[in-house]
């Protein structure tokens, strides 16, 4: 379930969310230990994917993830329509600004 989770973390609704953290909690109750919740997996890896990416000067993506002067904070990618606004480019934008 949590295998792809950065490609498909942004565009969750909320309904979205608590279904899958219904499914959570089920399997927590099946398997007798407290799990961290989708919303917390999805941050993480999100935030993993794009630290990868800004390592890797060979991506792709990599000149997306550019800093602006002050060299603490990333330059938001501009966008038009509110699908590339929660795609994982914007999405990962806003979480490394936001630690």
């Amino acid at each position: 379930m949590t295998n792809c989770i950065s490609v498909w973390y942004g565009s969750c609704t909320a309904a979205d969310w608590k279904c899958l953290q219904r499914v959570v909690r089920t399997a927590e109750k099946i398997i007798g230990i407290s799990l961290p919740s989708i919303l917390d997996i999805g941050r993480k890896r999100c935030l993993t994917r794009a630290n990868n990416i800004i390592r890797d000067s060979t991506h792709p993506h990599h000149g997306l993830f550019s800093l602006l002067n002050s060299g603490r904070r990333f330059r938001s990618v501009r966008s038009r329509t509110a699908r590339f606004c929660n795609s994982f480019i914007p999405q990962a934008i806003r979480l490394l600004n936001s630690q």
